[in-house]
């Protein structure tokens, strides 16, 4: 599926929750941080993904605070690639271990604490810029 495709059916909650995986979140925060900046990719990405899980019934997967945080990480490991595979193939890590990634920003498990899902809850052992 090409990017644009794929922006367009996850903008329009057209894309198959299926096909919504772990490594599409990792796309959707790739590509809108291209097109948009980091600011507009983390808006974008929230509102999104919200939207989408809504749509799906499973609003209760959305996390404003690790939505935020995987965009900032891929923000982070961004360099000159010219597309999301060569991306991902330089750091998969996102795809394997991005937890671990963004609770080494926490000094607390940032998933399991409360508030994460509804607002983003800054890092309290580094910051993620």
């Amino acid at each position: 599926m090409t990017d644009s495709t794929f922006l367009t059916q996850f903008r329009n909650l057209s894309l198959h929750p299926e096909l919504f995986t772990h490594k599409a979140h990792i796309r959707l925060a790739w590509l809108q941080i291209n097109l948009n900046g980091l600011e507009a990719a983390i808006k974008n990405c929230c509102s999104q993904i919200s939207a989408f899980a809504f749509f799906h019934g499973d609003d209760q997967k959305f996390n404003e605070t690790i939505t935020t945080a995987s965009v900032y990480a891929v923000n982070h490991f961004m360099k000159d690639e010219s597309s999301f595979e060569e991306f991902i193939k330089k750091n998969p890590q996102l795809l394997s271990d991005l937890k671990t990634l963004i609770n080494s920003h926490y000094s607390y498990d940032i998933i399991a604490a409360e508030n994460t899902r509804e607002l983003f809850i800054e890092p309290d052992v580094q910051p993620f810029i």
